[in-house]
């Protein structure tokens, strides 16, 4: 079963590590089986909030393999800046052991100046929260510091913008190893929709056009993915969630930004390509699973 192990710092910023932690609490809900572990490597950390922790194991307890995740979150910029956090080495030599094993390190907004110190920035894309960009490149010269972007992945580092945007890497971290889909499902759980940073390497469907609050919307969005094969017609939508078809339609497009054939369309596309990576499936069957009259639209679409 592989891990996901949370180092907690001194001065930890509290939505740095609940943030993350609570993207794969609602994954295990699911069924996603991964192992979550925290550990400290200084005694008793207490939050930038004032919140304690309690007794928890040294990191150098932990037994982590080929395929399992560090996360260290971000900290009191005072105390990235101490002497105190740079004399830290025996913590950053295991991170540099944990990578050398392929253990993916992720860090989340300053926390990536331990991921500095452990030398794995050289030569590898990343950021972190905008007002420490430039302290990152000034200290850090090698490693290729970006700004504007939520997370990026390199060299099997993944690196994300201050607070929030812990959540959307751990997303994207699911994404990766479940899929959109199941992603989708863990993003509508928590009341969060999926953002991107602009070096992420595809679209998805599942995830976009889910920027709203609308319950009504993200409930006939949730239908139609459910039943790609019905006829999925406007009236049965509206009675679906007690609207007139005249208003969803309205809604629905203000929402999202699409029109609901639209949405449809995208999403039979995204299924059939799917299917189609299955040799045993033929066009006219994946037409049919997908809601396509025949194997010739199917066809028509893709090529679009």
């Amino acid at each position: 079963m592989q891990k996901v192990a949370f180092i907690i710092p001194p001065t930890v910023e509290l939505l740095d590590l609940s943030g993350p932690a609570q993207v794969f609490t609602e994954a295990k809900v699911l069924g996603m089986e991964i192992e979550m572990e925290f550990y400290q490597y200084s005694e008793e950390p207490v939050s930038t909030a004032g919140l304690g922790f309690g007794k928890l194991e040294n990191f150098k307890t932990a037994r982590l393999k080929e395929g399992d995740f560090v996360i260290v979150p971000g900290m009191d910029n005072d105390y990235v800046n101490s002497f105190s956090f740079k004399a830290e080495r025996e913590f950053f030599n295991w991170l540099k052991e944990c990578a050398d094993k392929q253990v993916t390190i992720c860090s989340v907004c300053s926390g990536a100046f331990a991921l500095g110190h452990a030398g794995l920035l050289k030569d590898t894309e990343c950021t972190t929260h905008w007002r420490r960009v430039q302290a990152l490149q000034t200290q850090f010269p090698q490693a290729r510091v970006m700004a504007d972007i939520l997370y990026i992945k390199s060299n099997n580092v993944y690196t994300s913008a201050g607070i929030s945007a812990g959540i959307d890497l751990a997303l994207a971290i699911l994404e990766d190893l479940k899929g959109p889909l199941f992603t989708h499902k863990v993003a509508r759980g928590l009341v969060v929709y999926h953002r991107r940073s602009g070096t992420h390497k595809q679209q998805s469907i599942y995830l976009d056009y889910r920027n709203h609050i609308n319950p009504q919307v993200h409930e006939v969005q949730d239908y139609l993915i459910d039943n790609l094969s019905r006829e999925n017609d406007i009236e049965t939508l509206a009675s679906l969630v007690g609207m007139s078809s005249r208003n969803l339609s309205r809604v629905f497009k203000e929402k999202t930004g699409s029109t609901i054939l639209e949405y449809l369309t995208l999403l039979r596309k995204e299924f059939a390509s799917t299917m189609l990576n299955n040799p045993d499936y033929t066009i006219e069957y994946i037409a049919s699973k997908c809601g396509f009259k025949t194997a010739r639209q199917l066809q028509r679409i893709l090529k679009k």
